[in-house]
């Protein structure tokens, strides 16, 4: 192992090779997860008497990763009927709702599964349970202060809850039901052998665990790095492969960033757009040439998908106005959170749009939609920063003004929301008021954590690979990132908006190529400039070229 790579490892924490590359066989083991005993009863005893199981997944990678972990293993481990759905974003909103339930019903299922969502469904489960289905809820979103009347609850983050690692993603918790079923029922002597090698879900576990943007704590790292060696090794699902190629990402090199930036994205577009329910099956599909022809429609989505985030985020940028966003700028003065709203808007991709601003403006965001064309329903999609858990905040606002908030759901980092267009400024105010009585002017900097400078030895393809290949990087085990002083000795747009540079640097005689994704504002940049970068293979070019991927740029 590098130095290099041994530095950036202790300073995440990881002392040893098995902190640092955690591997499947120290995964947690299921136990201590409340209901689980009674989460598998309920499975076991439908896969015995033959029943029909119905699994509704959500909208995004997460939930889609998780419907088709749910499909994919029921049917390994015996269940002769397995039915799917997901809720449309625009016709049913977050969830399982009550007009969702009603759609299904025709279905008649005898037990149905939650996977992504359902901690919050008050109103769709007891609709479920008033049809006579019996409804066990896999989530690991935050519980409110009650729970759902569902028959059994999964979620590592329920109040009491013995699993140690609260950091699971949705497609994680669906998995970890299956492993116990997969135990109980061996247990019982109804599985042939040790049963079904339910590793081979992995390649979806991993995307859904990257793309929701959880915490990778040494758990998550375990699973998202046996499904990467999987999708690697051209192992991975029919559907995953046939987006990778589609992306044009290399297999053999994958890494979580190619999920989080490339594969993701043509699953989300999919629920954001027009309905996941395209995306779901191109992950349930098992033959290639059909998986590719389902992989095409979602590129072609997403390239759609993308004109509509740039003009939501043009003109959320222009209803601010230049001199608003420079305002608040990155020195820690102006108003501490920004809330956003366009009659036009498209609800599938306000959230994309909170987190580009989030990102410009180092604020909490919330950005704002009609429900559907002249819809006075507003759906609402927040991202927020360190320091400020956005769905407490909900929660706080939503006690001090009671109704105001008609629900709301999250994380820390990312929430959403329904409201009345009326209620939109008493909300703002109100989200304002909550934001600056708990951030100082210290949370509102924007910092950027470096690993420091690289030697001039050590721009080389070895150590860009080492790099890359020494993940998986993703929250809470960020990505290495490196800072210096360089010359910039040539530069280009490329793309529009893009900015190729030619660089120099102190002790190395060749010059570096870097690229800098959105950088370009219609100004030259400057002869000498301060980087933070990452390091990085440069495949296009091939042999032992490398780049420097630019996250920020200022001059000396």
């Amino acid at each position: 192992m590098p130095p290099l790579l041994q530095r950036i490892y202790a300073a995440r924490g990881a002392h040893d090779v098995d902190s640092a590359r955690p591997r499947l066989a120290g995964l947690l083991p299921p136990e201590g997860m409340l209901d689980l005993d009674a989460a598998t009863a309920l499975l076991a005893d439908a896969i015995a008497a033959g029943n029909r199981i119905l699994v509704v997944g959500d909208f995004d990678c997460d939930g889609a990763t998780a419907c088709a972990v749910a499909v994919r293993g029921l049917r390994m481990l015996g269940a002769r009927e397995v039915l799917h759905a997901v809720p449309n974003r625009v016709a049913h909103g977050y969830g399982l709702s009550t007009s969702l339930v009603a759609e299904l019903a025709p279905l008649q299922p005898d037990l149905l599964v939650t996977v992504d969502h359902g901690i919050a469904c008050h109103a769709g489960i007891d609709a479920a349970r008033a049809l006579g289905w019996q409804v066990l809820v896999t989530d690991h979103h935050l519980p409110g202060e009650r729970l759902p009347a569902a028959h059994a609850i999964v979620n590592p983050n329920r109040a009491g809850d013995g699993f140690a690692s609260k950091s699971l993603a949705g497609v994680g918790v669906m998995f970890y039901v299956l492993l116990a079923l997969r135990a109980r029922l061996r247990a019982e002597g109804r599985l042939d052998g040790n049963g079904p090698d339910l590793s081979t879900l992995l390649d979806l576990v991993a995307v859904g665990t990257v793309a929701d943007l959880v915490p990778l704590d040494a758990n998550n790292r375990a699973l998202v790095s046996a499904g990467l060696r999987r999708l690697r090794a051209g192992r991975g699902c029919a559907g995953l492969n046939a987006l990778i190629e589609v992306a044009g990402r290399q297999a053999a090199t994958l890494g979580a960033g190619d999920i989080g930036y490339a594969v993701a994205p043509r699953l989300n577009a999919a629920g954001r757009l027009e309905d996941m329910a395209l995306g779901i099956e191109c992950l349930l599909c098992d033959e290639p040439e059909r998986a590719r022809e389902l992989a095409q429609r979602l590129d072609a989505i997403n390239r759609e998908r993308r004109v509509v985030q740039q003009t939501m985020l043009d003109e959320a940028e222009l209803a601010l106005s230049t001199d608003a966003l420079d305002a608040y700028g990155h020195d820690g003065g102006g108003r501490a959170a920004v809330c956003a709203f366009d009659a036009g808007w498209h609800p599938g991709v306000v959230g994309l749009v909170a987190s580009k601003l989030k990102e410009r403006l180092h604020r909490p965001v919330v950005a704002f939609a009609p429900a559907e064309a002249g819809s006075t329903s507003l759906r609402g999609s927040a991202r927020s920063i360190p320091g400020f858990h956005v769905r407490d905040a909900l929660a706080a606002v939503d006690a001090r003004h009671p109704g105001l908030i008609a629900k709301f759901g999250g994380h820390a980092m990312a929430a959403g929301l329904s409201l009345d267009l009326a209620d939109l400024p008493a909300f703002e105010a109100a989200f304002h008021a909550h934001a600056e009585a708990m951030l100082d002017a210290s949370a509102l900097l924007a910092v950027i954590d470096s690993d420091g400078a690289l030697a001039s030895g050590e721009f080389d393809r070895a150590h860009a690979e080492a790099l890359r290949d020494g993940g998986p990087w993703g929250q809470g085990f960020p990505e290495p990132l490196f800072d210096g002083e360089f010359d910039v000795r040539d530069w280009r747009v490329v793309g529009e908006r893009h900015l190729k540079l030619t660089l120099g640097v102190a002790g190395l005689r060749t010059a570096l190529p870097a690229i800098h994704f959105g950088a370009w504002r219609g100004e030259a940049p400057p002869a000498r400039a301060r980087l933070a970068y990452r390091l990085a293979p440069d495949d296009y070019r091939g042999g032992d070229a490398i780049q420097l991927v630019v996250e920020h740029f200022e001059a000396c």
